[in-house]
């Protein structure tokens, strides 16, 4: 069952949403080369907590850390540790917060130092994305929609779209339903209904869309090695326009 959240519930998501915008906004001055992902790491967990809110991630299904850091061909879920980050590279950061009980969850991918053409390319068409499919989140539309949108901006663009992963609901809960996929009909999936709050994540490849599993047991890579982007938003459904609650 899809749960739909009240006014009281939305404020208080608006809340968590604020500080997942904020670590991000932070995180981004030290997404520089040399600094290692642990160091990142540790300060995204410093910093929301500071915010009196808890890292939703730390030890989420055995998770060990509180933010997923995840370079070039990393699509999500990278394991923070002794990397050290290299000029030219993209890195995807994913942060949620829990604020009375309810979560927040964005990502960005940023640059490191300057990067070639192909990944600016890929982190802006991955943002379109992002946009295009937020602005089909109304009422009255299906959830296929946003869907659709996602897709149609990264494959008319050439650039793959991950299939194996997708957004989700939020709330009480990280992961609520529905599932929000990258692909589809405009004319599948449940009505959206003021109220609902989804997290729409677009995962885009820059070569194919297949994606591997590795050893760690989180890590997902793609399966050529190209670089992926990650840009997501948590967006409550409403009578009017998408209401984006992780904006700092």
């Amino acid at each position: 069952m899809i749960a739909l959240k009240t006014k009281e519930d939305i404020a208080t998501m608006r809340r968590a949403g604020r500080i997942v915008a904020q670590t991000l906004d932070m995180i981004g001055q030290y997404i520089v080369p040399s600094v290692t992902t642990g160091e990142l790491d540790k300060k995204v967990e410093e910093f929301i907590r500071s915010k009196s809110a808890i890292p939703a991630f730390k030890n989420y299904h055995g998770f060990p850390s509180s933010a997923c850091i995840s370079i070039d061909d990393e699509v999500v879920h990278g394991i923070p540790g002794d990397r050290k980050l290299q000029e030219g590279e993209i890195v995807s950061v994913d942060v949620g917060s829990i604020v009375d009980g309810f979560y927040g969850d964005g990502a960005r991918t940023f640059p490191v130092g300057k990067v070639n053409e192909n990944k600016l390319r890929l982190m802006e068409l991955t943002k379109k994305c992002l946009q295009a499919g937020i602005e089909q989140a109304r009422a009255g539309n299906r959830l296929g929609a946003i869907s659709a949108a996602v897709q149609m901006v990264a494959e008319s663009n050439g650039l793959g779209v991950v299939k194996q992963l997708v957004g989700h609901g939020i709330g009480r809960e990280m992961h609520e339903e529905p599932q929000v996929p990258n692909f589809g009909s405009p004319t599948e999936g449940p009505v959206l209904k003021a109220g609902m709050v989804l997290a729409i994540e677009p995962m885009i490849n820059a070569g194919t869309a297949d994606v591997k599993t590795m050893p760690d047991g989180w890590t997902v890579v793609t399966a050529d090695g190209q670089p992926s982007a990650h840009f997501e938003h948590t967006v409550a459904i409403t009578d009017g326009e998408p209401d984006i609650l992780t904006l700092s």
